[in-house]
């Protein structure tokens, strides 16, 4: 791979601190200076600096990367399966009908999440707790009619 100006530069800074630790000589440091600026490929920098404690310096530490505070990074997607699970558990408490996709919606944005690491498996747990709560209720209301239409005649 053919080396960058910058590569060149972070080899020459390695050479320096090993010049400067008394690690090579004055005749030494000079020669792989001017080899280190000669050089056109990656191989022949990381040859100059092997030796030396900072090396072999790989690959990442020559491209450094801009520290980006945390703030300007993007947000983390949420599932939209939990998003779904969540209003259809908050419609299943009027209408009592999304009550059903509120609890499959909730268990598929579950797994989900654990499998991709997004967020929403609070709105996911809300839209079960909500969708298995109508669902109980409705269940309740059912068996008192029948039970009051059996007690009635």
């Amino acid at each position: 791979m053919r080396a960058s100006h910058a590569e060149r530069e972070r080899a020459v800074d390695v050479l320096k601190a090993g010049f400067a630790e008394g690690r090579l000589s004055q005749n030494e440091y000079e020669q792989r200076i001017t080899r280190a600026y000669q050089a056109q490929t990656y191989g022949e920098i990381q040859v100059l600096v092997a030796d030396l404690p900072q090396g072999p310096i790989g690959q990442a530490q020559f491209a450094p990367r801009p520290m980006v505070p945390p703030t300007f990074l993007p947000a983390p997607r949420t599932n939209g399966s939990a998003t779904g699970a969540l209003v259809c558990g908050i419609l299943g408490t009027m209408v009592g009908v999304t009550a059903i996709p509120a609890v499959i919606l909730g268990h598929k944005a579950r797994g989900e999440i654990r499998r991709t690491g997004e967020q929403g498996d609070g709105m996911a747990v809300a839209g079960l707790v909500l969708g298995y709560l109508v669902i109980g209720f409705l269940a309740l209301m059912v068996a008192v009619v029948v039970l009051a239409v059996g007690a009635s005649s």
